[in-house]
């Protein structure tokens, strides 16, 4: 079996959840045996995973691309538009041109290319910024579409759906064979907000690269309790709330330390909150953090939280927890489904979150039960079976089998 992948970002160049999840897919299907063809806006080098070949839309010579100016990014909330378009575009944060729909443009011009001369049997595409390609290969080659819904606009920007990307969003549900969704919380959300019958909707739950263990264990201070919060600071990931209750563990608690790492349009919001409520010396912005980077971050904390507002997987608490860091997560997440050994919130209830923080960091028995449990749970989850998962529905497209 040969599949036409889309992606939009891959490692070393990804900045997110979006990236890892495309990674480990792809190099699960090279495992069991699949050869993929994954066509990405931008990429150099050559692909280090067996059956596995990487195309730049951007190395494609001869293209025909419609220009379309734009200040759109493919994760941007509407009040970071807001920030763009009243800066005249400058504020940009991203590993792409500055003109996302150019990107969008190239990347369907590629797939529609690529897929007059390239054999394959199935086209599978990375959330809406390839649904356009992703349509433009079925157009061109006849091959069935699976669409992976990684997230959807209504989790970026709550109930303020930027126009544009709703409506390629619905456009491509509608258009595809099959979807994956990443969790049952994103397939209700796919269902209820685009219209889409639950029988196209298979839900494949992502995974985790496994860790080698480790002994390392670095604080600030030996003396110092550490929590950590790793994510955009968007309104998505819910970094106020985090705040909010770290401010209530820290009046009981004096020797905590609180690290916030990422970025994003709330950032400044953030940073002027922490002092307002009087966390100056308890709070550590460290900006985006990538590779060793995160695992030493997850590493030094005692505990790391994850309060987010709408979070269709979080790959995150899954990383925590191969590092042998206890969880505490929001109950509006996919991964909820999947994981036990964690304490569980409500994004809202900050007296709750702040109430389970203060749980871990005063009793040792309970953290030690937190890290040795949920590192043994965490062994479960393998991008190989995910990626079989991904491959059944393949064969049911192709066969016209029954999907959900």
């Amino acid at each position: 079996m040969k599949v036409l992948m889309l992606g939009w970002e891959f490692p070393p160049f990804s900045k997110g959840g979006l990236g890892t999840a495309c990674h480990g897919i792809v190099k699960g299907l090279s495992n069991i045996g699949v050869s993929i063809l994954l066509v990405l806006p931008s990429y150099e080098g050559q692909s280090q995973l067996d059956n596995v070949n990487i195309v730049g839309a951007d190395k494609i010579a001869n293209l025909r691309v419609k220009r379309v100016n734009s200040l759109l990014l493919p994760y941007m909330t509407s009040s970071e538009y807001t920030v763009r378009y009243k800066s005249g575009g400058k504020a940009h944060i991203g590993i792409y041109g500055s003109n996302l729909f150019d990107e969008v443009n190239r990347l369907a011009a590629a797939a529609s290319e690529i897929s007059k001369s390239e054999h394959f049997d199935v086209i599978h595409a990375h959330d809406w910024m390839t649904f356009q390609a992703g349509i433009a290969a079925k157009k061109a080659s006849g091959k069935p579409l699976v669409l992976h819904v990684h997230a959807t606009e209504f989790d970026r920007s709550g109930d303020n759906p930027n126009p544009y990307v709703y409506h390629v969003e619905r456009k491509g549900l509608h258009a595809a064979d099959a979807i994956i969704a990443v969790s049952e919380y994103t397939k209700r959300k796919i269902i209820e907000r685009y219209g889409i019958s639950p029988d196209k909707i298979t839900v494949v739950h992502n995974a985790v690269e496994q860790r080698i263990p480790s002994d390392f264990n670095s604080k600030l201070s030996q003396h110092d309790k550490i929590v950590l919060f790793l994510g955009r600071m968007t309104l998505q990931k819910g970094p106020d709330y985090f705040v909010y209750a770290a401010n209530m563990v820290a009046q009981r608690i004096p020797n905590v330390k609180f690290i916030l790492a990422g970025t994003g349009d709330m950032e400044p919001f953030i940073i002027e909150k922490a002092v307002e409520l009087g966390l100056a010396d308890k709070v550590l912005f460290t900006g985006f953090l990538t590779g060793p980077d995160i695992d030493r971050a997850y590493k030094m904390a005692d505990l790391y939280v994850m309060p987010s507002v709408s979070e269709p997987f979080g790959i995150a608490a899954l990383e925590a927890m191969t590092n042998g860091t206890p969880v505490l997560i929001s109950r509006q997440s996919g991964v909820s489904e999947v994981i036990r050994h964690c304490l569980k919130a409500d994004f809202w209830d900050v007296r709750d979150i702040a109430q389970k923080m203060m749980s871990v960091l005063e009793h040792p028995e309970l953290r030690e039960t937190m890290q040795e449990e949920g590192n043994k749970e965490v062994r479960k989850f393998s991008w190989n079976d995910s990626s079989k998962k991904c491959q059944e529905v393949y064969l049911k497209v192709i066969t016209g089998g029954k999907i959900g």
